[in-house]
């Protein structure tokens, strides 16, 4: 098992895993393995973008020092429980506004201590900005069709400046109508309009198709709400 590319994350071939905060239980069925005396969870990047990012790379740079992370669109937590082995002393916020998801993120919140589940809409940042606070992190995972005005959004009201956004674009939840490279340019130059510098662009094949992510760093100058 040797350490990836970013911290916290480790491969074994082209495998990766995360150092499980859970000993013993699997989140979504993916396999354990026990390496000295230490358990890691494999993270199946057909089913998590952000293991997906990882690997298609280069990684983004990530704060020396993450103590919040804003995670919008957490479903079930299959993605979000590996954020929770990345950063344990962190607390992770994680925001979902299906109850039908959110059930299982509960129970998943009940063994993680450090991961906060919110029953919100990411549309609506002003509803969860007091609790979240200034996030070092922001992870982007919805299927709204203003998913870079959701972004700018949050990155204004909770990104902290010098920090760290991953915007997973889904082209076709946009529009099934445009090009993808012209849904992707808008949505590249929406983010950067609301001050958020670019920092790459990943397409995601062949684990997710028709998705890329945007790399960004915080915003510039910090939002008056602040």
């Amino acid at each position: 098992m040797e350490p990836a590319a970013w911290p916290g994350v480790f491969r074994e071939g082209r495998d990766l895993f995360t150092v499980n905060a859970r000993p013993g239980i699997s989140v979504y069925g993916e396999r354990r393995v026990d390496r000295d005396g230490v358990e890691y969870r494999g993270w199946d990047p057909f089913r998590s973008k952000l293991a997906a990012l990882l690997l298609r790379g280069p990684a983004p740079a990530v704060p020396a020092r993450v103590e919040r992370v804003l995670y919008l669109g957490a479903s079930h937590g299959t993605t979000v429980s590996h954020v929770s082995d990345l950063w344990p002393s962190a607390s992770i916020f994680a925001v979902e506004k299906s109850p039908a998801s959110f059930a299982p993120l509960l129970a998943l919140a009940r063994e993680r201590a450090n991961l906060l589940p919110l029953l919100a809409d990411a549309q609506l940042p002003e509803r969860y900005q007091a609790d979240v606070g200034l996030a070092e992190v922001l992870y982007q995972d919805v299927a709204q069709r203003s998913q870079a005005a959701i972004f700018a959004e949050n990155a204004r009201a909770c990104l902290a400046p010098g920090g760290l956004g991953l915007l997973m674009l889904k082209i076709r939840s946009v529009t099934q109508r445009l090009p993808s490279a012209q849904v992707v340019r808008d949505a590249r130059r929406e983010i950067e309009a609301a001050g958020l510098p670019i920092r790459g662009e990943i397409p995601l094949a062949p684990f997710s198709r028709e998705h890329v992510a945007l790399v960004t760093g915080g915003p510039r100058t910090p939002s008056s709400a602040r």
